[in-house]
């Protein structure tokens, strides 16, 4: 049997067409598939529940994780370990770090960990995640898929008020500055998240390559595009952000796609999220992914001092040691 797909963020916008997609064209792979609400109450893990009943033969899984906690990370990522090491799922193929999170209409929110709920769910947890699950690919490797998106790069995204960059004081990421304007400052976190993931992939992808056991796994960051149908934006965004993007944008989408091609529904992106995961997309190949093509990243995310200062103070952030990762890396 083909390896595990390890999906975080499993009934969102991109991941259930991602999942749909996976079952239904390669149902030899195992779907592992977290959610932050297990239960029926959940309109849209009920949603996932529904896809994954479409296809009675494929092996799938369901597991509640909540990103904003780093005790139930690790906790997670142990207990998927022993399963795969007992044998109970097959080792792992690849890992979607598809989860995200942004609010636009209010201050920084900490977590229980002390961490801005943004930074933690879209960086810190999966960095947790995926350093801790890394002895658990396939011997031939396999790849991992860190989400991107333009936000990353300053002016391109059209909600951009404040440009992302990585502060001198890096604690700032992790307490970020209060604004007046809440959507810019959300934003601004939002858009920061995304930089880091991207700096932090380059410098993953040199550490992966200078270790002789997993210099075979792969990481890219992957900018699925704009997504005019995302959930994203039913939720901690202003009423008339919502509105547009459901009874403007999402109408005109085809129209829309000639000023920027970028825009896309989340299905689209699924199919390439998966093709891109399964390594059928440029094989072996690293580094940032705009759609389905390789780019370049921001100039600021390119900076290899500031992608070292990020790995340092993430594997920090992360609780994570030589200890507890197969990973040898600098772990200061």
């Amino acid at each position: 049997m083909a390896g595990s797909i390890l999906i975080t963020g499993a009934n969102g916008t991109l991941a259930i067409p991602a999942v749909e997609y996976l079952l239904k064209n390669y149902p030899d792979h195992t779907a592992l598939l977290t959610v932050r609400d297990l239960s029926d109450a959940d309109p849209n893990t009920n949603k996932l529940r529904e896809v994954i009943s479409r296809y009675p033969g494929a092996r799938a899984f369901t597991y509640q994780l909540d990103l904003t906690s780093l005790s139930d990370t690790h906790q997670f990522a142990n207990t998927l370990s022993k399963y795969i090491q007992t044998n109970q799922i097959p080792p792992l193929k690849s890992i979607l770090c598809n989860a995200c999170y942004w609010d636009l209409v209010a201050d920084s929110e900490l977590t229980e960990d002390g961490y801005d709920k943004t930074f933690q769910i879209n960086h810190i947890s999966h960095v947790a995640l995926v350093l801790k699950l890394l002895d658990r690919f396939a011997s031939d490797g396999g790849r991992i898929v860190l989400f991107s998106s333009e936000a990353h790069s300053p002016g391109r995204a059209i909600l951009e008020k404040i440009p992302p960059a990585i502060p001198d004081d890096i604690d700032l990421l992790i307490k970020p500055a209060v604004y007046a304007d809440k959507a810019a400052g959300g934003f601004h976190r939002y858009g920061n998240s995304k930089l880091v993931i991207t700096s932090w992939t380059h410098a993953f992808n040199r550490y992966l390559e200078k270790d002789p056991g997993l210099q075979n796994i792969t990481a890219v960051a992957y900018n699925p595009g704009g997504l005019v149908d995302s959930r994203i934006f039913d939720k901690n965004t202003s009423l008339t952000l919502s509105l547009l993007m459901r009874y403007i944008i999402q109408p005109l989408l085809p129209l829309m796609r000639y000023a920027n091609p970028q825009m896309r529904l989340g299905a689209e992106s699924a199919v390439d999220a998966i093709e891109l995961a399964l390594d059928h997309i440029y094989p072996g190949e690293r580094g940032y992914f705009e759609l389905l093509q390789k780019d370049e990243s921001s100039p600021e995310s390119r900076d290899e001092v500031k992608q070292e200062r990020l790995w340092v103070k993430s594997a920090e952030w992360a609780n994570i040691t030589k200890e507890n990762t197969a990973l040898r890396a600098d772990f200061k």
